[in-house]
């Protein structure tokens, strides 16, 4: 189950929904977590969570840049290794499979 909703999730499906649902699912099976977490090739940084956080709570990049006192340049780089650590293309994707990995709260 956790398989098809993080491929529904991948391919923009009703990432809300989605992410909901992987949250709960997630939640009850907190074993899984740990071995979804192993299965990122490099952990984010503590940075990039911040920036994930942000992103998150969808502020700009600027605000992002701003709130953490780091160039825009730089946020747009965390955003890039973000994306390339969690093999996704977009925020919300980005922010889903946080979410699923037990990376982001809900």
């Amino acid at each position: 189950m956790a398989h098809l909703l993080r491929d529904a999730a991948s391919r923009g499906i009703a990432p809300s929904y989605v992410g909901q649902l992987l949250a709960v699912l997630e939640t009850e099976t907190k074993d899984q977590q740990v071995i979804d977490m192993s299965s990122l090739v490099e952990p984010l940084s503590d940075r990039e969570v911040q920036v994930l956080e942000l992103l998150a709570d969808r502020f700009s990049n600027p605000e992002i840049a701003q709130r953490l006192f780091i160039s825009l340049p730089t946020v747009k780089s965390h955003t890039r290794n973000i994306y390339g650590k969690l093999g996704v293309h977009s925020r919300k994707e980005a922010v889903v499979r946080a979410r699923a990995l037990g990376i982001l709260s809900s």
